[in-house]
């Protein structure tokens, strides 16, 4: 496991990262979109006027339920389902597990998708003691650690060959 801390910038890790939120995205959109959809057609058939404009709430709706399942399984499970499934895990930089409060403080961002951006390019383009580190990391000070080699590193480098032998 990896808890130290690291100033070197890791492009892999990046890419891990976002590919796990887009996987945890995927599976709170599809359940926000189903959620309203619903919600539309309640009011739909209970005489209510169709606002055209109510699928702007998706966002919003999707946006609450990004916070509350990422707080909640990283609290109660270490990591989302895509960053189990890439073998990443939210620790504290002390390499403790993350409480409520640090948890909310990391993922506030994702409230809404300019704001996690704004906070993924401050962490990325400013320097800070762990380049693991969103902004909104560093607030909470919980950083994101590989459990398992990543699937972009390079092969392991064969052993060198063994020395020829003396001569006789």
């Amino acid at each position: 496991m990896t808890t130290g801390q690291t100033s070197q910038f890791d492009v892999n890790h990046w890419i891990l990262r976002f590919l796990a939120l887009l996987i945890d995205s995927i599976i709170i959109y599809v359940i926000a979109w189903f959620i309203l959809v619903f919600a539309i057609a309640a009011v739909v058939f209970t005489g209510g006027l169709f606002f055209f404009g109510l699928y702007l709430l998706l966002f919003f709706f999707a946006g609450i339920l990004e916070v509350l399942y990422f707080v909640i399984m990283e609290v109660y499970w270490g990591a989302t389902l895509g960053k189990k499934v890439l073998g990443l895990e939210v620790q504290t930089e002390t390499g403790g597990k993350v409480t409520l409060g640090k948890s909310f403080i990391r993922n506030i961002s994702k409230i809404f998708w300019p704001f996690l951006l704004i906070d993924w390019l401050v962490g990325v383009l400013t320097p800070g003691k762990d380049q693991r580190q969103k902004y909104t990391d560093r607030i909470a000070g919980t950083t994101v650690v590989s459990l398992k080699q990543t699937l972009f590193a390079a092969s392991p480098q064969p052993p060198p060959p063994p020395p020829p032998p003396p001569p006789s």
